[in-house]
């Protein structure tokens, strides 16, 4: 059976849609893994990756710069990620640049992310060199905790509602001091006796002021004041002459 015109141009159209794909995806593809300009590698030592994986981007100043290149398992507490980036961006990273692994979006793809660096040293990164890397907030154990303060935070709630039913149902000490009118009415007597005690003290305290200051003014009892005052006066002066001479001063003359 021969070929037909037409069908010679429908293979030869098919033929040159399929290549012109192939094309554009090995183009697209080259593109994104950096395969059709000058590039450069460097890595960096992390504890953990936290879920990222080779083809994942680089980010610098919030624009994909470079892919993750490989990730290699050095021990059972770190990993190795190898990344590359575009030529472009060399002059900008210093030795003392940071690699961290952050997120693209709330729920995207882990991703590299390039700090510029140029604080302690502003060297240029040479090829295949280690900078810095800031590892991931582990996510596992800040849930563990989380949990943790939740359970204990629903454990002590129960206690206090438990501790607030007793009260209310007139349970305990603080619920019958509650609950009870016998108790809040002996409470109010205790404290009114009280304020009449205080106010008679305070009564009789003035009373017996009175009566001393009219009893020194009595002619009778003037005398024994007089005395006392003189008597007051002398141990005052004794007590000054003994510590003059345990000084080793004058002591002070009557």
């Amino acid at each position: 059976m021969k070929t037909t015109p037409a069908q010679k141009i429908k293979i030869g159209a098919f033929t040159f849609i399929g290549l012109l794909a192939l094309v554009l995806a090995i183009f697209f593809i080259g593109n994104r893994k950096n395969l059709f300009s000058s590039t450069f590698n460097i890595y960096g030592v992390f504890k953990n990756v936290n879920g990222l994986q080779v083809g994942n981007n680089v980010r610098f100043a919030g624009i994909n710069v470079g892919v993750v290149d490989a990730i290699t398992i050095i021990s059972d507490s770190s990993a190795r990620v190898d990344v590359t980036l575009n030529n472009t961006v060399k002059k900008f990273v210093k030795k003392d640049s940071k690699l961290s692994i952050g997120s693209d979006g709330l729920m995207g793809d882990k991703l590299v992310v390039l700090a510029p660096g140029g604080i302690t040293s502003n060297e240029e990164v040479r090829e295949g060199q280690q900078l810095t890397a800031i590892n991931p907030v582990d996510v596992d154990k800040i849930i563990a905790k989380i949990t943790g303060v939740a359970n204990n935070a629903e454990s002590l709630t129960a206690g206090l509602s438990q501790i607030v039913a007793k009260i209310n149902s007139g349970q305990g000490s603080i619920g019958r001091l509650l609950n009870s009118d016998k108790l809040s009415k002996d409470l109010e007597g205790t404290v009114r006796q009280a304020q009449t005690t205080m106010a008679n003290v305070h009564t009789t305290s003035t009373t017996l002021n009175t009566d001393l200051k009219a009893a020194q003014s009595n002619f009778l009892l003037k005398g024994f004041f007089k005395k006392k005052k003189k008597k007051e006066q002398q141990d005052s002066i004794k007590k000054a002459q003994d510590a003059a001479a345990a000084a080793g001063g004058t002591p002070p003359k009557q």
